[in-house]
């Protein structure tokens, strides 16, 4: 096994953490408490009670890990369930494309809670997806959304087969035949984005790496090129149509990418294709104290892959008003915020918030930047005021949350006290969080006890 397929099987078997670097451990853990939050978060979201009427119960065992519904299931439902509730409110981190830990995560504590595993597995199994991924993309120059693929559906499924194969101390020959069915089980198209059917590619994504690796434990077989052939994985799905299929050049356990690339916090339930601009426009509503009345139109210049993923330009619900960039604008100058109070069906229906749609344009850059997201190298927004007169905000490079400019300790758990207060008492929302941000020093991931 010496192509790409084989040697990434090697690397699943074969991960240590103890020679990660202290940055990607950084990277795992605040992914792992951050997808927690936004999970606790979108449990009573109706497209949990449609996707949890497909699933089932396992009632009366403590073998079962229970979803955020409070129902016990197997660990391949719990991971479909708790992946919708992770990324149904579109508040979950970016990276690489896609968003690994709300794939990752799910699956990892699922699974982890069935075999008893420890934090410090919870940290490996997340690494080695990861990694996977991470490595894998780096293989292609073309963007996968520009395709019509959603990364966190298609990578996803096999960062999420290689986790659990990391749980199942999966030999490389197995980890490969994981690797190999998860390949199969790759699906997920952006023409979906904007509805329920988006936070399903994560909840299916999880279930089906568990699935895959279960089956490659059972004795299940899949071909060990199924990456690299002519007619695999990485052709199947490029862009480009001209992957890099040298395994020379598949550079897996040589850089580490989660130190590298790390994981993007959400400050807005909306793609994170609009993070940018909204810091950009709140920005200017606080320096010149905006009020709507005096506007003519709001500016924003971004990227070309960015404004097809925000496909949305008059969205009439809230599910739809997280890929428009018209909305974000709207709300950040109607509201000072763009929140979870306002991506709801009532408040994007507001006439105020309609017409102000309308007085955004949107123009782009077809120029991107790093290979992590394929976004423009920066944003730009101006308000051009009834008056005549132009604010510009200065280009913004990252957005605040992001890798380099991350939150801090207590901005990242005051976040994750806001979403997991929805579901939690609040007593019982510090104890996780700082359980979650130790997650090394936990013995048994049962200790979380998320429910």
């Amino acid at each position: 096994m010496d192509g790409i397929t084989g040697k990434a099987a090697q690397f699943v078997a074969g991960f240590d953490a103890a020679s990660a670097p202290p940055e990607a451990l950084h990277a795992a853990r605040i992914g792992i408490v951050d997808c927690v939050g936004v999970m606790l978060a979108g449990a009573r979201e109706p497209a949990i009670e449609l996707v949890a009427s497909i699933a089932t119960p396992v009632p009366g065992s403590n073998e079962a890990p229970r979803a955020v519904n409070g129902i016990s299931y197997g660990a391949p439902d719990a991971a479909l369930v708790n992946g919708v509730a992770a990324h149904v409110l579109d508040f979950d981190d970016v990276a690489l494309a896609g968003h690994p830990s709300t794939v990752l995560v799910p699956a990892i504590l699922a699974e982890g809670h069935e075999l008893r595993a420890s934090g410090r597995d919870a940290i490996e199994a997340y690494l080695v997806g990861y990694e996977l991924w991470a490595h894998l993309a780096e293989l292609e120059p073309g963007h996968l959304h520009d395709r019509g693929f959603h990364p966190t559906a298609v990578m996803g499924t096999l960062a999420t087969a290689a986790a659990a194969a990391r749980l199942h101390r999966l030999s490389p020959e197995q980890a490969a035949h994981a690797l190999a069915i998860a390949a199969s089980l790759a699906a997920g198209l952006v023409a979906n984005f904007g509805s329920m059917t988006k936070s399903l590619h994560a909840g299916r994504t999880a279930q089906s790496g568990l699935q895959a690796a279960r089956l490659a434990k059972a004795g299940y077989t899949g071909s060990l090129d199924v990456v690299e052939h002519r007619t695999g994985f990485l052709r199947a799905f490029s862009p480009s149509g001209s992957p890099e299929l040298d395994p020379q050049a598949f550079r897996i356990g040589e850089e580490w990418m989660s130190a590298r690339f790390g994981v993007n916090i959400k400050r807005y339930p909306t793609c994170y294709a609009t993070h940018r601009a909204i810091d950009a426009m709140l920005g200017l509503v606080e320096e010149h104290d905006l009020a709507a009345e005096d506007v003519a139109t709001i500016h924003v210049h971004t990227g070309v892959t960015q404004r097809l993923m925000l496909r949305n330009s008059r969205p009439q619900t809230g599910l739809a008003a997280k890929f428009s960039m018209e909305f974000a604008m709207a709300s950040a100058l109607l509201s000072r915020r763009v929140g979870p109070r306002e991506l709801t069906d009532e408040y994007v229906s507001r006439q105020d918030v309609q017409a102000m749609l309308g007085r955004v344009e949107v123009t782009v850059n077809e120029d991107k930047a790093g290979a992590d997201l394929p976004v423009a190298p920066f944003d730009l927004v101006w308000v051009t005021l009834k008056d005549g007169n132009v604010h510009r905000h200065a280009p913004v490079e990252h957005a605040r949350g992001s890798w380099q400019l991350q939150l801090s300790r207590e901005e990242l758990e005051a976040k994750f006290a806001d979403c997991a207060s929805m579901l939690l008492p609040r007593e019982q929302v510090k104890p996780l969080f700082e359980k979650l941000y130790r997650i090394e020093e936990v013995g048994d991931l049962r200790e979380l006890a998320l429910l």
